[in-house]
């Protein structure tokens, strides 16, 4: 632990008692669509949030609760890990002048465009899958 982070949670189940409620309906409905469409990841905490993997990284989910992300008050963000790869023709995703990592902020469930993120989490799972491409 540290002035940034000044808690560690131990499991999944403790970082989703700590969050408010309306951060938690988002955050699991986020995760619903993510074992939805990559049903072999693995989920773990790290950054004291929920990461996707398989071969490496492929998104995680961060909420504003959690310090240090540079979340919007009140917002869950979805985040590619290797998301400057994925296609992103709607520009739907937002870089944050990051390299590699893109995301996108929710406020509520409703929110969340089902068909438009089951499409970027498959696209990332198939980068996931072709080593040459990470």
């Amino acid at each position: 632990m540290n002035k940034i982070q000044p808690f560690k949670f131990k499991s999944i189940d403790e970082f989703l008692d700590f969050l408010p409620e309306h951060e938690l309906r988002v955050v699991e409905a986020l995760r619903q669509i993510i074992f939805d469409c990559i049903p072999n990841c693995k989920e773990k905490l790290a950054y004291n949030v929920p990461f996707y993997s398989c071969r490496s990284n492929i998104c995680f989910i961060w909420p504003s609760s959690i310090p240090w992300g540079n979340v919007q008050k009140d917002a869950v963000v979805l985040g590619f890990s290797k998301g400057s790869l994925l296609n992103d023709e709607l520009n739907y995703l937002e870089s944050n002048n990051r390299k590699k990592v893109r995301a996108k902020h929710f406020f509520s469930v409703v929110e969340i465009e089902l068909d438009i993120v089951k499409t970027y989490l498959f696209e990332a799972h198939e980068i996931d899958n072709h080593p040459f491409r990470k």
